[in-house]
């Protein structure tokens, strides 16, 4: 399938990116070798070693002899009960694993444009880039609500368990910092880098934006089959938006929103409608 038969319109960034796919189909075989080794290298610092550990993780969870519905996943667990220690340990881990988004945005810098220029992560279109992310948030929000709810009742989805928002009084700042890193992490790095790479490769636009979002589903897969089904067509969303609007402002401003929404609205909701969310035993 073709870009320019059935591919999503270009925008100028896209137009850009296009060009670049032109040199790399000309360049020597040892550039697209080397391309293809900084996309190996750069997953297998981040989300595609997730994306490992969450197949090994359904793998143990559909072998195991309690039945998916009765398991459950813990996000922003505590990892310490000393107090100042699981601060820090919390805080650290979501200032290193930042590091791979600044890698990328390295990457990708060139002379006269940098990484966040390149992928529209800045703040020259503020009006445009929020109504388009509260356009995705609506999009994908209530949708995505829906089929957790689903899974729960059909029983391919694991009850997953958030953190208490009472336990210390940098819960919630922490859990809004973790929804920024993974905003950040998942669309610059998902969508932003592998897009621009792949494209230099000469990978075809539809082609690009399926296997971006079977590898989004996939890192979800540890929370059950629901999960993964869910952040896939999200991917497909995203990732066509991606392609139409030339920056991934929008998506992390959805993809914040929505996870703070998980991470802090989620225990909430817990707590008004338990019989609806809660692990069944």
């Amino acid at each position: 399938m073709s870009d320019n038969s059935s591919g999503p319109a270009e925008s100028p960034a896209s137009s850009s990116q296009t060009r670049s796919s032109s040199e790399a189909a000309g360049a020597p075989g040892s550039s697209r070798i080397r391309l293809k080794w900084e996309i190996a290298i750069v997953l297998g610092l981040s989300l595609g070693s997730s994306a490992v550990y969450s197949i090994v993780s359904i793998i143990s969870r559909l072998t195991a002899e309690v039945a998916l519905s009765d398991q459950s996943a813990t996000i922003n667990g505590s990892q310490s009960a000393r107090e100042w220690l699981d601060f820090t340990y919390q805080f650290l881990s979501i200032f290193f694993s930042l590091f791979p988004v600044a890698l990328v945005l390295y990457l990708l810098w060139r002379p006269g444009q940098s990484g966040f220029r390149r992928l529209g992560v800045d703040f020259t279109q503020p009006r445009r880039d929020l109504l388009r992310g509260g356009g995705l948030l609506l999009l994908i929000g209530i949708p995505g609500l829906g089929l957790y709810l689903a899974g729960r009742a059909l029983g391919f989805t694991v009850a997953v368990v958030p953190s208490p928002l009472d336990t210390f009084w940098w819960t919630i700042p922490i859990l809004v910092f973790s929804a920024v890193r993974s905003a950040l992490s998942e669309e610059l790095i998902v969508v932003g880098y592998l897009f621009t790479r792949l494209r230099e490769l000469g990978w075809n636009a539809w082609t690009i934006i399926i296997s971006a979002a079977l590898l989004r589903g996939s890192y979800h897969l540890y929370q059950g089959i629901g999960p993964f089904v869910g952040n896939a067509l999200m991917g497909v969303v995203f990732g066509w938006c991606y392609l139409r609007w030339g920056r991934v402002m929008p998506l992390v401003i959805a993809h914040w929103v929505l996870d703070i929404v998980s991470f802090v609205g989620y225990p909430l909701a817990l707590l008004w409608w338990p019989a609806l969310l809660t692990p069944t035993s």
